[in-house]
């Protein structure tokens, strides 16, 4: 044995006998054993100061030291012996880290010394050296002691560390190991009112003071104490503003920014915009930040940190305190209902529609007045607690899960929808099988419907000589005037490539201006002198389903709200997708703080700001000087949405959306034209209206965009197109009417730049690709004259809208083999599949997966034979015309969504719906309930293709119900579908799928259509609008070739589902293509679930770094206001760390 081993165990064996010593005088205590005890702990304290193992001995759990020193310094009175033992103490707890540290919490150690420095205060002056081991000792052990904020309160010891900094302000070695304290204490929230109460926030500023390099560790944890202080409670935070403490802050942080150079100091900087920011978390304190000139002085440090990437934690705190304290305004709107209206045929008894119509006159319906200038001091902090995920959507009543198939209404009212059943009762014997034939309603067309149409709507010029302003008076005839009817136009059509440059700047004028049964004007005509030729390439080849010249004429009989007159150029003339894929953008770094601090500017120099409206539903007569400088805006045509535009600057417009018909709100679908651009500039637009407080615009979206000129050169395209593209909370108030009675809600900004290629362009705008219903009507037309003597086809108008338009319903399938019985037989014997898109107006991806669809079935290929041999599809194109017709969102006319009117539709408020589900009523009357429904969508925050279903097992999964899985008998043939899309579509995501029921969708068709009807695979499909982040398209965003493959891969997929639900194999295809069940039931315990239910997501994008909170009001959504409640510490942010504010106001 070597000679250091052999006196490592003689000392360990010597400490252990003097523990025993310490011990038996602990037990028997005498005056004259003071010297005893004081020369024993002094023996102790050499020991564990040379030996490590010493220390390991004595604070080992066996060995019993840690009880005999605490019992030692709890009945000692003798000072050097107290001194003693805190030395001992402190070199165990300094070396031996979270463990050693642990052993002493749990012998009491907390109580022992919070009651020593209690008592040690009661006699001032205390000792300096005494206090200064205690509050070290404590700062180490409150940060492992989850109840170190409690046991202080109870002890009494926050006044005495208090009183003893208010004492020892010069006493820099004595304060710092106190003030780790007091940030050990403030981590309690109930303490951290308590001690703002007793005066520490003045104590703190006492300590504050100018740039210095001497004592920053010391700035710090004061710094530490006066954040938590200020964000436990508004009574703080209001003592703090009403003290002056708030110009104080910024004068603090605007010297330490000038002084700062190096930037040696970043995280005393950030803390002091920390206080700030909590003392803005109230109203009293933003008007105190506003008088103290607090926005300009934060601009100005802000804006020269911008190119120091270090100091990014900075800028992106100073944005936030910014945002908070931008004044909240109003939107420069008259009333946030929409500019159109339509007559109800009668009010709903409740519901928003009814709020709108008993709504009193006069009443500011924008904002509310007393949210913009009243500060309501007892509402500016609110309570948020941290409880596990659980979302209380999810249906628990086992009743309401289990399908009732229910009769609403008698099978004689029912009877009538046979007339959208003929095929079952057909006998074929009249009909020839070798000629084509197919059934449509006549043309609904109304030669008193027809209106002066006009393409495109931008007005320009062929050159200087021929230009002049648009005159109101040629958009409507005059009553003595005969109207501009589209018979007076010719369209010529002319090769790819080879038009005119100027013809773009003329189309305009070309329509404006011409001559009217063989009159003239003054603008360009043809030589003639009778028509005005409008030249367009030929592109026939490349889109076989689209013919301008039909689709104006469709285009008359399209009834609208507001009587449009004028046709985009884009629905006239079509769409060629692209070859290219468009890759998702990728997000610029600091895109969404440099929109920010732009939109800061306007507050901080109001003289740069041009603020001109330059269009405006709401005055049709708004005088634009057309000085050349202004760019022209219009969305008077049928899905179009804009509603005011505003030049805020030279290059910059504040966009406004209309509200949908009969609605307050639904702000997201748009589609406008612009015109008079320059070419190489770039123009910033900000819809200024958005509602949902998250967007794919913040994850690589792009919007559409669509030239005239280029379409014109050969390149009719929609292309995604914007630059520095980010959605972000806004200073905007929405008011409680718009808000649903919440109040404090702001809207949110969408913000694009694009840089136009061409002079005079016009260019159009979209939130996604356009499928008017004109369009829809067209395609149908070019779609029959497809059909051949194998295809039955059949289109029928299911009812009437609102709106006075048709709500066209198709039969498609195949013709049976001839006439005879069993041929007929297998005719009549074929499942039906139902379905339908475009509930939702403004999810045009849905029409274009539609379109894919439709296609398909119509096609000549064998696959397409089979499928239409193998169902009867029954298919609503278009299930909300009006909406799609006028603009909307997501509302019919009536004002109502109609996706959750299934339930009880109203005949009269809800045509279609009503009728729709009377057809299914009828088919399961009849005994032949769908196999398949399938509602098309699309979804705004996820990406990917994927499928909502309806299971009452997965439900309960979710839940807390108390039923075991033996009890829920339940088919597995609703996953059939969605896993052979998986495997066949290459966009489509089974991990993104749910089969969940929750209560806000208990009244849409998926969960009606499976309650009611007893459809077992009745589904939503839910298209991304944005792109794919998996599979194929993995990083792309998605294309109408895209969308339309989907459709057609949908067709596929239900051809391979008719195997596995074929009689033979209808027993085993569970098998056949799913694992077992208790595979599945595997997928509750699935680890990478970021919703609270199994797949059940609004948004699935992880949080984006830039996402935070912009709102004026602390009781906005999002704010970090807490009030004291009696819970223990919270998270300690780190004095000595960045990241102790930047992980709440991260802008990257």
């Amino acid at each position: 044995m070597n000679k250091p081993k052999m006196a490592a165990e003689k000392s360990a064996s010597r400490v252990l006998m003097l523990l025993s010593q310490l011990e038996r005088l602990n037990e028997e205590p005498k005056v004259s054993d003071n010297d005893a005890i004081r020369q024993t702990t002094g023996k102790i304290l050499h020991l564990i100061q040379t030996q490590e193992k010493t220390r390991n001995e004595v604070a080992s759990k066996s060995s019993g030291g840690m009880e005999i020193i605490l019992s030692s310094l709890e009945n000692t009175q003798d000072l050097q012996t107290t001194l003693n033992i805190l030395a001992i103490l402190n070199e165990l707890l300094t070396v031996g880290g979270g463990r050693r540290t642990g052993v002493f919490v749990s012998k009491g150690g907390t109580a022992v010394l919070l009651q020593l420095l209690v008592s040690s205060s009661k006699d001032p002056p205390a000792n300096e050296e005494l206090m200064l081991h205690i509050h070290s000792l404590l700062g180490k052990v409150g940060l492992k002691d989850r109840k170190f904020g409690v046991k202080a309160r109870l002890n009494g010891a926050l006044n005495a560390t208090l009183n003893l900094v208010k004492h020892n302000l010069q006493n820099y070695k004595l304060l710092l190991p106190c003030l780790q304290v007091l940030r050990v204490y403030s981590s309690n929230l109930v303490n951290a009112v308590s001690l703002g109460k007793s005066g520490a926030l003045e104590i703190m500023f006492e300590i504050i003071g100018p740039f210095s390099k001497k004592s920053t560790t010391l700035l710090k944890y004061v710094m530490c104490v006066c954040f938590l202080c200020m964000c436990s409670s508004g009574m703080n935070a209001r003592r703090a503003v009403d003290t002056g403490y708030l110009p104080t802050l910024l004068a603090i942080y605007q010297d330490w920014h000038r002084n700062d150079t190096r930037h040696r100091h970043v995280v005393i900087r950030k803390s002091i915009l920390g206080c700030i920011k909590n003392l803005t978390n109230i109203k009293l304190g933003r008007k105190a930040f506003i008088d103290a000139n607090g926005m300009r002085i934060l601009y100005n440090t802000s804006t020269e940190c911008l190119s120091v990437r270090t100091l990014d934690p900075l800028v992106n705190t100073s944005s936030l305190i910014m945002r908070k304290c931008f004044p909240k305004n109003r939107l420069p709107l008259p009333t946030i209902k929409s500019v159109f209206h339509h007559p109800l045929p009668h009010i709903p008894a409740g519901g928003p529609v009814a709020q709108l119509y008993n709504q009193p006159p006069g009443v500011d319906d924008v904002v509310d007045f007393t949210f913009l200038f009243v500060f309501n001091l007892e509402t500016d902090f609110i309570i948020h607690v941290c409880y596990a995920p659980q979302n209380d959507d999810i249906e628990t009543d086992i009743n309401k899960l289990r399908p009732i198939q229910m009769n609403t209404r008698p099978f004689d009212e029912l009877r009538a929808y046979e007339y959208f059943c003929r095929e079952f009762r057909e006998n074929f014997e009249d009909d020839d099988f070798e000629n084509p034939r197919s059934v449509i309603p006549p043309s609904s067309v109304n030669t008193e419907l027809h209106r002066p149409i006009i393409i495109p709507t931008t007005p320009s010029s062929l050159g200087p000589q021929n230009r002049r302003p648009l005159r109101e008076d040629l958009l409507t005839p005059k009553s003595n005037e005969s109207p501009l009817e589209l018979d007076s136009i010719s369209i010529s059509k002319r090769p790819e490539g080879t038009a005119d440059p100027d013809l773009v700047c003329s189309l305009g004028s070309l329509v404006l201006d011409a001559g009217v049964n063989g009159g003239s004007a003054d603008g360009p005509q043809d030589e003639g002198g009778e028509q005005a030729v409008l030249e367009v390439p030929d592109t026939a080849a490349l889109l076989p389903l689209h013919d301008p010249d039909l689709y104006l004429e469709i285009v008359k009989s399209t009834r609208s709200v507001p009587a449009y007159t004028e046709v985009a150029y884009p629905d006239y003339f079509g769409h060629v997708a692209l070859n290219l894929r468009e890759p998702i953008l990728e997000r610029v770094y600091g895109v969404q703080r440099t929109k920010i601090f732009q939109d800061i500017e306007r507050l901080i120099h109001p003289s740069d700001i041009l603020d001109k409206v330059v269009y405006d539903l709401d005055n049709q007569s708004c005088p634009v000087i057309d000085n050349g400088e202004s760019l022209k805006f219009n969305s008077k045509f049928e899905s179009g949405n804009l509603r005011k535009a505003i030049q805020v600057r030279k290059f910059e417009y504040d966009l406004i959306l209309n509200s949908d018909i009969n609605s307050n709100h639904y702000h997201q679908w748009f589609y406008f034209e612009v015109g008079n651009m320059r070419p190489g500039v770039r123009y910033r637009f900000n819809i200024i209206n958005c509602e949902k407080s998250n967007s794919q615009f913040n994850y690589g979206m792009q919007v559409l965009m669509y030239s005239v000129q280029d379409a014109i050169n050969g390149s009719p395209h929609w292309v995604r197109t914007g630059s520095d593209i980010c959605y972000y909370k806004n200073n905007f108030s929405r008011s409680s009417i718009a808000a649903g009675g919440q109040k404090g809600k702001s809207y949110f900004t969408l913000t694009f730049t694009v840089t136009f290629q061409h002079k005079d362009d016009v260019c159009y705008f979209a939130y996604h690709y356009p499928y008017t219903y004109s369009m829809l009507k067209m395609h149908l037309q070019k779609l029959s004259a497809l059909r051949t003597a194998q295809i039955y086809y059949r289109q029928d108008d299911l009812c009437e809208t609102l709106g006075g338009n048709s709500c066209p319903l198709l039969t498609i399938t195949a013709m049976p083999g001839s006439s005879s019985n069993d041929h007929i037989s297998q005719f009549r014997s074929r499942p039906v599949v139902f379905l339908s898109a475009r509930v939702h107006p403004g999810e045009t991806n849905s029409s274009w997966v539609m379109k894919g669809t439709l296609e398909y079935l119509m096609s000549c290929s064998p696959q397409a034979q089979r499928l239409r041999e193998s169902y009867i599809f029954k298919i609503i194109p278009i299930l909300n015309p009006d909406g799609v017709i006028n603009g909307n969102h997501r509302c019919s006319l009536s004002g109502e969504d109609l996706n959750r009117q299934w339930q009880n539709p109203n005949a009269e408020l809800h045509p279609t719906i009503y009728h729709a589900k009377s057809l299914l009523q009828y088919l399961r009357a009849t005994g032949r309930t769908p196999l398949v429904f399938c509602d098309y969508h699309g979804h705004s925050r996820k990406k990917n293709v994927f499928m909502y279903g309806c299971s009452i097992k997965e439900t309960v999964w979710q839940t807390n119900v108390n039923t075991s899985t033996c009890e829920l008998h339940e088919d597995l043939g609703y996953r059939t579908l969605p896993k052979l899309l998986s495997q066949m579509a290459p966009a489509f995501s089974l991990s993104s799928c749910s089969f969940v029921v929750e209560r806000s969708k208990e009244t849409t068709a998926r969960v009606v259509v499976w309650r009611e009807i007893g459809v077992q695979r009745s589904y939503t499909m839910e298209s991304t609008l944005c792109g794919c982040d998996q599979g194929k398209y993995k990083g792309l965003q998605i294309g109408t070739s895209e969308l339309e493959e989907m459709g057609a891969q949908f067709c596929l997929a239900l051809l391979r589902l008719r195997r596995f639900t074929s009689p033979l194999e209808l027993h085993n295809h569970n098998s056949h293509l799913l694992d077992t069940e208790n595979d599945l039931i595997d997928t509750r315990s699935i680890p990478n679930i970021t919703s609270p239910t199994t797949y059940v997501l609004e948004e699935d994008e992880p949080a984006f770094l830039e996402e935070v909170d912009y709102s004026a009001e602390s009781n906005d959504e999002n704010d970090p206001d807490l009030e004291p409640d009696l819970q223990d510490n919270h998270a300690l942010p780190d004095p000595n760390s960045d990241s102790e504010f930047s992980r709440q106001d991260s802008l990257n």
